[in-house]
């Protein structure tokens, strides 16, 4: 199974998938950023396809096309978001139905979107934590595949407690990705072989 990751930020949920030994085959970013020099260490390819527009002229189907053209040079047949800040557009889903996955740092289906673990602070919750679901054109509406709560402790701030739910994230999202590339190896035909 081929794995192509997705990446924006200093790339500890990529360093924590290639620690695992998953058979990534690419990193593309969408900006200049660590995730680069942890695929770099693992001698891991890496396609730049940079963002240039963050207004409401930014073409994001056009985008999403150079990203999945990125993906298909390097055969991918799936694709693990770690850290990506960019929300793609339906030829990702149709290219990789049910076959992109992401992790979130809530207990969906709350607090979807860019700001959960504030959220949930200002909520008051006492259990948010971190869900690994499939990606959709809906952002963080995707199947559940796995959770795994984090309790809020008296005192937290978004970056103790975000910290927190990377911890768990960094075990079960590669656990996960495995999972699911392995679920898919019975259903590619290799069944009864």
């Amino acid at each position: 199974m081929r794995i192509g990751a997705l990446a924006s930020g200093t790339g500890s949920v990529l360093e924590a998938i290639l620690e695992d030994d998953l058979p990534v085959s690419v990193v593309v970013v969408d900006r200049p950023c660590g995730a680069e020099k942890v695929a770099e260490r693992a001698k891991v390819p890496v396609e730049r396809v940079l963002r240039t527009r963050f207004d409401r002229g930014f073409d994001r189907g056009g985008y999403t096309r150079e990203v999945v053209d990125a993906l298909e040079r390097h055969r991918v047949e799936v694709v693990v978001m770690a850290g990506y800040g960019t929300v793609l557009g339906r030829a990702m889903h149709e290219r990789y139905p049910g076959r992109v996955l992401n992790t979130h740092p809530a207990l969906l289906p709350s607090f979807p979107g860019w700001h959960a673990v504030a959220e949930a602070l200002a909520a008051g919750v006492k259990v948010t934590g971190c869900t690994v679901h499939v990606a959709t054109p809906e952002v963080d509406a995707g199947p559940i595949l796995a959770q795994e709560a984090v309790p809020v402790l008296e005192g937290d701030t978004e970056e103790t407690l975000h910290e927190r739910i990377k911890q768990v994230e960094r075990r079960l999202y590669p656990r996960t990705v495995r999972e699911f590339c392995g679920s898919l190896d019975g259903r590619d035909g290799h069944e009864g072989t």
